[in-house]
């Protein structure tokens, strides 16, 4: 399967205006964002939802697992992480996610460098936030690897940011308000990613919060 495959081009997607695609295991839906093969075998960016009490059977994933909780308890053999957590399970990783109250993850599957072996658990709800590259937008730093950099950002109302160059790319979900470029408006749930290149200016009127990975695509 093929979903916004080619990492040279820009990809948009308003996911909250896409219908939910039932995944192999009942009760478990998807918003497919991209897709470079098939089910564990290649690349894939979505937004999951598990209805209550619904579970994935145990895997492995060959090349990493990424998530960021949206709504709800996400679980494994591991732990419990709630909304706000954000995880990464290395290359060789195996679990069984499943859900006793429901779960919404932003979730990106085979694509860890090969050498990034590091098991990250973040509770994103304590962390501090620092300065961000404009006046008016707050930083949380979640990973860096080589050139890629995973972060949240909190934009105030009324906050601009210049054109500048993204020598590795930029992936963005809008975790939360509204934000604008020259080429559109994008609302909660909005994903985003820019190849290698020049970033357009943005703006938030009344502020937004974001994931935003760089460095990746290059």
């Amino acid at each position: 399967m093929q979903i916004n495959a080619d990492l040279s081009q820009r990809a948009v997607l308003r996911t909250e205006e896409m219908d939910w695609v039932d995944s192999p295991m009942a009760g478990v839906k998807r918003r497919m964002l991209e897709r470079d093969g098939k089910d564990g075998d290649r690349r894939a960016t979505s937004v999951v939802r598990y209805a209550p009490n619904s579970r994935f059977s145990p895997h492995t994933h060959g090349g990493g697992e990424e998530f960021l909780v949206l709504a709800g308890t996400f679980s494994d053999d591991q732990a419990d992480y709630p909304a706000g957590t954000y995880v990464r399970n290395p290359p060789g990783s195996r679990h069984t996610p499943q859900s006793r109250e429901g779960t919404t993850i932003f979730v990106k599957l085979q694509q860890f460098a090969p050498d990034d072996g590091k098991h990250v658990v973040i509770d994103t709800r304590t962390q501090l936030w620092i300065a961000g590259p404009a006046a008016g937008v707050q930083v949380m730093p979640l990973h860096t690897h080589g050139p890629e950099q995973v972060v949240l950002q909190h934009w105030n109302a009324g906050t601009r940011m210049a054109r500048r160059d993204q020598e590795g790319g930029e992936e963005i979900f809008v975790l939360d308000g509204i934000l604008e470029d020259e080429h559109g408006s994008y609302p909660k749930g909005a994903w985003l990613r820019n190849p290698p290149g020049t970033t357009p200016e943005r703006w938030s009127r009344d502020g937004c919060d974001l994931y935003v990975k760089t460095g990746h695509l290059g």
